[in-house]
């Protein structure tokens, strides 16, 4: 097994290049709206997949954008990549979508990098922290578009502020940094929207479950996630109590 050090520095490095190919590919004018987003898709997605068959010949790798296949279930190491978080933001010229590499060992998320190229940021599981708190009030990030009925009630209970966000990975990287505190989702996604989002979050000392309080697990059979809740841990009780 590679060293953590190693899956850390790796996923880092190839969730910005890719990610600095994006923003290249959108300066270029090339293509507009829903074909930038799909022409981002596949360049971003083809050159993770070579990238981490040649540097991990060894493990599997779980796409968005590849077909699955049943051989990762009886592989310990699974390498899970949305090579662009965000399709439609990153058309529309908006900041918030990412690029997602996370490494699952045994179905757990243990190193992830999420980069936010349009903020020349990346953060990965080894070396991200907690940012400080800025706001008595809690702040919840929501879907811009279909913020769950379930994130609403619970704002409402804890008189949060909403922020609506665009990408899972920007949502949950601004509970990293400290723009927001919570950030539930209950409308379903797939292992791919969180596990480089939860591998960094929890490194970076972050609460991160399903709504139930359920571990995450990944690489199973069915790639659907249905619900998520990562935050600051002065706020699980709350939240809980809430849902």
């Amino acid at each position: 097994m590679k060293s953590a050090e190693g899956d850390n520095e790796l996923a880092a490095r190839l969730a910005s290049e890719a990610g600095i190919m994006l923003m290249t590919l959108r300066a270029a004018a090339t293509h507009q709206g829903k074909a930038l987003g799909t022409e981002g898709d596949r360049i971003a997605n083809t050159f993770l997949m070579q990238a981490l068959r040649d540097a991990r010949r060894g493990d599997a790798i779980l796409s968005e954008e590849e077909a699955d296949s049943a051989a990762r279930l009886s592989n310990r190491r699974v390498w899970i990549i949305d090579p662009l978080d965000g399709t439609r933001e990153y058309g529309e010229g908006r900041d918030d979508w990412a690029v997602h590499v996370a490494l699952s060992v045994d179905g757990i998320a243990i190193v992830g990098a999420v980069a936010l190229p349009a903020r020349g940021l990346t953060l990965d599981s080894g070396s991200a922290s907690l940012g400080p708190v800025a706001a008595r009030c809690p702040r919840m990030v929501v879907s811009r578009s279909r913020p769950p009925e379930q994130a609403l009630s619970v704002a409402k209970a804890l008189g949060a502020e909403l922020l609506p966000m665009g990408s899972a990975g920007a949502k949950a990287m601004a509970v990293v940094l400290g723009d927001a505190d919570i950030y539930l989702h209950a409308g379903g996604q797939y292992a791919w929207d969180n596990a480089a989002p939860v591998a960094v979050a929890q490194a970076a000392g972050l609460h991160c479950s399903r709504i139930d309080g359920s571990p995450l697990r990944y690489n199973g059979t069915d790639t659907y996630v249905p619900d998520l809740l990562i935050c600051r841990p002065e706020w699980v009780d709350a939240v809980m109590a809430a849902l």
